[in-house]
């Protein structure tokens, strides 16, 4: 078996015509599989900090559960203190 990997822009119509075409001719044929990897970038930092992301996730689990406080849009300073 052989792997070929390609990088194909989807945005310029050059790539939009090729990903149509290569999805005409091979799917469905026996032998050739296309597979999308879109996770498996290289040399790219994660975007957002781990304990960013962990403030995130607490805060929905929270919001989840209900634990929420209403702020009143005439006194937000009111509503906080």
């Amino acid at each position: 078996m052989t792997t070929l990997t390609i990088k194909i822009n989807k945005r310029t119509k050059a790539g939009k015509a090729f990903l149509a075409m290569s999805e005409t001719f091979f799917k469905g044929v026996e032998g050739i599989e296309i597979i999308e990897n879109v996770s498996e970038k290289t040399n790219e930092k994660p975007v957002y900090n781990k304990e960013f992301i962990t403030k995130i996730k607490k805060a929905e689990l929270e919001i989840k559960k209900g634990n929420t406080i209403r702020l009143n849009p005439s006194d937000i300073w009111g509503s906080i203190l």
